[in-house]
Protein backbone atom coordinates (compact mmCIF):
# COMPACT_ATOMS: atom_id res chain seq x y z
CA UNK A 1 0.00 0.00 0.00
CA UNK A 2 1.54 3.19 -1.04
CA UNK A 3 2.27 5.96 1.80
CA UNK A 4 -0.14 8.37 1.31
CA UNK A 5 1.69 11.26 3.10
CA UNK A 6 3.84 10.96 -0.30
CA UNK A 7 0.63 11.18 -2.54
CA UNK A 8 -0.68 14.32 -0.35
CA UNK A 9 2.80 16.35 -0.91
CA UNK A 10 2.88 14.94 -4.44
CA UNK A 11 5.96 12.64 -3.93
CA UNK A 12 3.88 9.35 -4.57
CA UNK A 13 0.88 8.09 -6.77
CA UNK A 14 -2.12 6.04 -5.96
CA UNK A 15 -3.01 3.44 -8.61
CA UNK A 16 -5.21 4.69 -10.93
CA UNK A 17 -6.98 3.53 -13.73
CA UNK A 18 -6.34 5.23 -17.66
CA UNK A 19 -8.51 7.71 -16.51
CA UNK A 20 -7.39 8.20 -13.47
CA UNK A 21 -9.84 7.06 -11.46
CA UNK A 22 -8.50 5.03 -8.26
CA UNK A 23 -8.68 1.28 -8.02
CA UNK A 24 -8.34 0.52 -4.74
CA UNK A 25 -11.57 2.10 -2.19
CA UNK A 26 -8.79 1.41 0.63
CA UNK A 27 -6.58 4.32 -0.14
CA UNK A 28 -9.13 6.67 -0.37
CA UNK A 29 -9.26 9.78 2.07
CA UNK A 30 -11.32 12.51 2.52
CA UNK A 31 -8.33 15.14 1.74
CA UNK A 32 -7.39 12.70 -1.54
CA UNK A 33 -11.23 13.83 -2.55
CA UNK A 34 -10.74 17.29 -1.55
CA UNK A 35 -7.38 17.48 -3.74
CA UNK A 36 -9.40 15.49 -7.13
CA UNK A 37 -12.26 17.62 -6.68
CA UNK A 38 -10.16 20.73 -6.56
CA UNK A 39 -8.25 19.70 -9.57
CA UNK A 40 -11.65 19.10 -11.23
CA UNK A 41 -12.72 23.02 -10.25
CA UNK A 42 -15.03 21.48 -7.59
CA UNK A 43 -15.28 22.89 -4.00
CA UNK A 44 -16.62 20.25 -1.88
CA UNK A 45 -20.10 21.01 -0.16
CA UNK A 46 -22.08 19.11 2.37
CA UNK A 47 -24.14 18.26 -0.89
CA UNK A 48 -21.15 16.91 -2.83
CA UNK A 49 -20.41 14.85 0.30
CA UNK A 50 -23.87 13.16 0.57
CA UNK A 51 -23.22 12.02 -3.47
CA UNK A 52 -19.84 10.66 -2.86
CA UNK A 53 -20.87 8.93 0.26
CA UNK A 54 -23.77 7.47 -1.55
CA UNK A 55 -21.57 5.87 -4.57
CA UNK A 56 -19.07 4.77 -1.87
CA UNK A 57 -21.96 2.70 0.22
CA UNK A 58 -23.17 1.47 -3.35
CA UNK A 59 -20.09 0.03 -4.61
CA UNK A 60 -19.15 -1.14 -1.02
CA UNK A 61 -22.41 -2.83 -1.20
CA UNK A 62 -22.64 -4.18 -4.97
CA UNK A 63 -19.58 -3.97 -6.08
CA UNK A 64 -18.55 -2.36 -9.75
CA UNK A 65 -21.33 -1.49 -11.91
CA UNK A 66 -21.32 -2.73 -15.74
CA UNK A 67 -23.47 -0.25 -16.76
CA UNK A 68 -23.75 3.80 -15.44
CA UNK A 69 -27.59 3.61 -15.99
CA UNK A 70 -27.48 0.99 -13.46
CA UNK A 71 -25.58 3.68 -11.16
CA UNK A 72 -27.68 6.96 -12.36
CA UNK A 73 -31.00 5.28 -11.82
CA UNK A 74 -30.56 4.56 -7.70
CA UNK A 75 -28.79 7.97 -7.74
CA UNK A 76 -31.71 9.95 -9.23
CA UNK A 77 -34.00 7.92 -6.73
CA UNK A 78 -32.19 9.13 -4.03
CA UNK A 79 -32.22 12.57 -4.73
CA UNK A 80 -35.36 12.67 -6.54
CA UNK A 81 -36.39 15.37 -4.10
CA UNK A 82 -33.77 17.63 -4.55
CA UNK A 83 -34.56 17.56 -8.17
CA UNK A 84 -33.24 14.13 -9.77
CA UNK A 85 -30.31 14.56 -12.40
CA UNK A 86 -30.43 18.15 -12.61
CA UNK A 87 -29.38 18.79 -8.73
CA UNK A 88 -26.89 16.18 -9.85
CA UNK A 89 -25.20 17.84 -12.72
CA UNK A 90 -25.35 21.14 -11.03
CA UNK A 91 -23.07 19.50 -8.13
CA UNK A 92 -20.70 17.39 -11.33
CA UNK A 93 -21.11 19.24 -14.01
CA UNK A 94 -18.60 17.37 -15.46
CA UNK A 95 -20.88 14.28 -15.67
CA UNK A 96 -22.28 13.03 -12.48
CA UNK A 97 -21.09 9.27 -12.87
CA UNK A 98 -17.79 10.74 -14.07
CA UNK A 99 -16.81 13.29 -11.93
CA UNK A 100 -18.56 11.83 -8.29
CA UNK A 101 -17.12 8.43 -9.52
CA UNK A 102 -13.38 10.18 -9.62
CA UNK A 103 -13.58 12.09 -6.26
CA UNK A 104 -15.17 9.44 -4.70
CA UNK A 105 -12.14 6.92 -5.37
CA UNK A 106 -14.25 4.61 -7.58
CA UNK A 107 -13.89 3.14 -11.07
CA UNK A 108 -16.31 4.81 -13.51
CA UNK A 109 -18.57 2.13 -15.07
CA UNK A 110 -17.47 1.34 -18.92
CA UNK A 111 -20.08 3.78 -20.64
CA UNK A 112 -19.89 6.35 -18.38
CA UNK A 113 -18.20 8.59 -21.08
CA UNK A 114 -19.95 8.70 -24.32
CA UNK A 115 -16.80 9.07 -27.07
CA UNK A 116 -19.25 9.29 -29.85
CA UNK A 117 -20.54 12.75 -28.63
CA UNK A 118 -17.58 13.30 -25.69
CA UNK A 119 -20.17 13.89 -23.14
CA UNK A 120 -19.97 12.35 -19.78
CA UNK A 121 -22.82 10.92 -17.67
Amino acid sequence: MPDIMKFIVGEGSLEQDPAGNMLGMGEWSEDIARKTAADLGITLTPEHWEVINFLRDHYRLNGPVQHARHLLQPLEEKFSRKGDRKYLYLLFPGGVITQASKIAGLPAPPDSVNSSFGTAL
